[in-house]
């Protein structure tokens, strides 16, 4: 019988965020399989600015975190911490892990959790290693965090490279994270993001129903699905884009400034051929993607996306869908599935081909390529090492 596991998951993104990360995936699935999780809520990266979106959040923090840990399935409950956040100030650092600490201390104890395990995805968050009573711990290095607008980079790296030394596993998604990362903890593994194959591969479905805000539009949807922010889509780029094709349509789903308050997009509202809906629920994604011809990856080209394994690459071809991307490094294994284009004019003949194409065999081969890519036999990767980790330290004793 497969051992169970009390798993204690530090994540960077919130539980009920509608744009599910590996993050939720990983605990959910995690807890499907009989093991028990305790989800806590991200404790923020950036100092927050005065402004509504970040005014709203602080709120809804306060808010959850006097409702105590919340069940939300069974097997996985989530806490969502308040901290003061001020990361680059050690004495308040040392302040806010030692509450979390008492704090989680005390939910494990409550959950009657034993055979724990610590999984961190926030750097800050080192200080824990050691201090939950864990079996072991796990650092997933999904994102070069350093890199994205308004983070403390000194602290973050700090704390990353101590991180690194602690832990017993480290789970990186991009080769460039690999290989970054491997150099200071030799258990490191290469493993990129992976899609919720059967939940994507709906879009498929004849009997899925269109939504309606799309029924209105008439010729080709060029979709995307995802955070829209500055430092990591190239606005230029797709405000010329859209000059160039005025006969189609750029429909663009997700939060605006997610990660990044203080994206503006007034360069992309007047034009009339593009179009932002907003975020939806991770549910109803599938029907968004049927309508789209074409799905974007319209990335900028810098030390964030470098070390990004865009998780939504492979949610498109489980749709079967044509992807149009600039040059990211991650995907170079899968250029043959896509279309790249680096600038204006090459980004759309890209688009004009992918809408010509008339090949049932490469979207085949797309969504075999994506349904090698899936959750549970990632999960199955991933508890293996841990297992053998585990059972190497037994020995060792």
């Amino acid at each position: 019988m497969k051992m169970k596991y009390d798993f204690i998951l530090i994540s960077t993104a919130d539980w009920d965020n509608p744009f599910w990360t590996n993050k939720q995936h990983i605990a959910k699935r995690l807890a499907d399989r009989g093991h028990r999780v305790l989800y806590v809520d991200s404790i923020g990266l950036r100092r927050p600015e005065v402004n509504k979106k970040d005014l709203k959040r602080i709120t809804s923090k306060l808010k959850k975190y006097t409702q105590g840990i919340l069940k939300k399935q069974e097997n996985l409950w989530v806490w969502s911490p308040v901290v003061i956040p001020i990361h680059s100030n050690e004495l308040v650092r040392k302040l806010n892990f030692k509450i979390m600490e008492l704090s989680l201390n005390r939910f494990s104890n409550k959950l009657n959790f034993e055979n724990t395990v610590l999984w961190i995805y926030n750097p800050l968050t080192q200080p824990l290693v050691g201090k939950l009573n864990e079996k072991i711990t796990v650092y997933h290095c999904v994102d070069e965090l350093s890199a994205q607008p308004g983070m403390p980079v000194k602290t973050l790296k700090e704390e990353e490279t101590l991180l690194l030394k602690k832990v017993d596993i480290v789970y990186a998604t991009s080769k460039s994270l690999y290989d970054s990362k491997k150099n200071i903890n030799a258990q490191t593994f290469y493993s990129p993001n992976v899609a919720d194959f059967s939940h994507f591969n709906k879009a498929l479905s004849s009997n899925l129903e269109i939504p309606e805000e799309l029924k209105s539009i008439s010729g080709p949807i060029i979709g995307f699905i995802g955070a829209i922010s500055s430092y990591k889509l190239n606005f230029s780029l797709i405000e010329n884009i859209a000059k160039k094709n005025p006969d189609y349509n750029f429909v663009f789903i997700g939060q605006i400034g997610e990660g990044e308050p203080s994206t503006n997009i007034d360069q992309l509202k007047d034009l009339k051929n593009v179009r932002f809906l907003g975020a939806k629920s991770y549910d109803n994604l599938p029907s968004y993607l049927k309508r789209f011809d074409v799905c974007l990856l319209p990335n900028n080209l810098n030390e964030y996306t470098k070390n990004m394994f865009p998780m939504k690459f492979f949610e498109y071809l489980a749709a079967g869908k044509p992807v149009v991307l600039t040059p990211l490094e991650a995907l170079k294994d899968y250029y043959n599935l896509c279309y790249i284009g680096e600038d204006a004019e090459s980004f759309s003949n890209a688009i004009k081909r992918a809408l010509n194409e008339n090949d049932d065999k490469i979207i085949n081969k797309r969504i075999q390529e994506s349904k090698k890519h899936d959750w549970e036999s990632r999960i199955d990767k991933m508890l293996e090492s841990i297992d053998d980790n585990i059972n190497k330290k037994k020995a060792d004793k």
